[in-house]
């Protein structure tokens, strides 16, 4: 369709960003940080910056030689300054002491570039990179700790938040999505900026499918996933409500919890509030559905929510230490034995819980040796078949009791390496192999 056609519906659609997010700046401006000694400053030349986005970036006097960094992605029609001076998260920086970036988007309409195939995969352009750029520049130019990274954002910003913790998941520690869509919902390939599918909520697929997603942003890697929080309003009628349930399948898929929720309560009357994975303020996922809300979100007192998520709402800070190279072994332990013959072999995998608590839903990330690629499997559901591969539980075997152990396998072509996987993890956390 001619460009010319398409222009005015995407007016329309802005607008109603707009029309969403201004009662939210209303309410907030009321209660925007006073005037500090600390001030929004901009950044030029911070690096790779390839759809031209500017970096502002808020570092409070309480800062310490090391802080945390959080990256606050505005919405369509917005700019970072104005999500500076709307939001809570710059005055609780001064109450914890962590950095905040606040990207700014150039392009018309002030959104973000969540649809691409360039946004879409690790280092492949566009402002994913451009963002990452920024936080490199924070560990560089003011100490920023790269253990501790973390994003949020609203709208547009939710967007991008799901589709860097998709794309950089080595970088980020966790992230809080207001109003968001999961990661590829918003896809396009036409170079359009908006998926009316995916906003009217009608982009529906199973966990595994919105997971495989995430993890093909960054193929091969087997490391530690960020945690995810999530904000919907149920009367969102710009980013509809369907895809806060998305973004729970999404996200409990790629971290390998349960969707059953470990926890619910109700903070306020119109808040039900679930955990994955977890029962504590820093759960594998957490997710607020807000009763009779629309396209407002974060409305006050939010925002201190999502930094007790990210575990920001303490003035201690860590020692100054490199992350480590590898994590440490947790609450599992894995067997893994193969017989090879010409150009096959067949694995046997045991995992054993070695933990005090029963694990309900599991899922078991390896990387496959070079030029091996599974043909077929048994007692667990294994995608993909090479590279990185996550072994999934079945419906008979999904829950394993502290000491027990559960068997699977699989049948694999070789070219000639027959190897086993250097390192084993159970819903994230590394595994001691026998």
């Amino acid at each position: 369709m001619p460009r010319t056609r398409r222009r005015p519906g995407l007016r329309t659609l802005l607008t109603a960003l707009l029309a969403g997010v201004t009662p939210l700046l209303a309410a907030l401006l009321l209660t925007a940080p006073s005037a500090q000694a600390a001030s929004l400053t901009e950044v030029t030349g911070f690096g790779a910056n390839p759809s031209n986005l500017r970096m502002y970036v808020y570092r409070p006097d309480s800062a310490p030689a090391r802080p945390a960094v959080l990256v606050a992605v505005h919405y369509c029609t917005g700019s970072g300054p104005a999500f500076y001076s709307g939001t809570e998260f710059a005055s609780l920086a001064d109450r914890y002491g962590f950095l905040v970036i606040y990207p700014s988007a150039t392009r018309s309409g002030g959104c973000f570039d969540v649809s691409s195939p360039q946004a879409l995969k690790r280092g492949g352009g566009s402002d994913p990179v451009g963002i990452m750029s920024m936080v490199t520049y924070a560990q560089q130019h003011y100490g920023a700790d790269p253990a501790r990274v973390f994003v949020t954002g609203a709208s547009s910003g939710a967007m991008m938040t799901n589709v860097l913790l998709g794309d950089y998941p080595d970088v980020f520690k966790a992230g809080a999505a207001f109003m968001g869509v999961p990661f590829g919902c918003f896809a396009t390939t036409d170079g359009s900026e908006w998926n009316s599918a995916c906003a009217n909520g009608t982009v529906i697929r199973t966990p595994q499918q919105w997971g495989d997603l995430a993890r093909g942003a960054y193929p091969g890697y087997n490391g530690p996933r960020p945690r995810m929080q999530v904000w919907h309003g149920t009367e969102d009628t710009t980013l509809r409500y369907p895809n806060f349930g998305e973004e729970i399948k999404q996200w409990t898929d790629v971290l390998g919890v349960s969707r059953t929720p470990a926890f619910t309560d109700h903070p306020q009357s119109t808040w039900t509030r679930t955990r994955y994975g977890g029962t504590g303020t820093q759960a594998p996922v957490e997710a607020v559905s807000i009763q009779g809300t629309g396209h407002t979100l974060p409305t006050s007192g939010m925002a201190a929510r999502a930094i007790s998520f990210f575990g920001l709402d303490s003035a201690t800070t860590p020692p100054p230490t490199d992350p480590p190279t590898t994590p440490p072994a947790g609450a599992c332990r894995v067997a893994y034995t193969t017989s090879a013959w010409n150009t096959g072999l067949t694995a046997s995998i045991t995992v054993t819980n070695t933990g005090t608590a029963p694990i309900d839903g599991w899922a078991l990330a390896f990387t496959l040796p070079a030029g091996q690629t599974i043909t077929s499997g048994w007692n667990a559901t294994f995608s993909p078949t090479s590279g990185a591969v996550t072994a999934r539980n079945v419906a008979y075997n999904s829950t394993l009791a502290p000491g027990a152990s559960t068997t699977l396998g699989f049948q694999a072509n070789h070219t000639g390496n027959t190897g086993n996987p250097v390192s084993f993890a159970l819903n994230g956390a590394a595994c001691q192999v026998n």
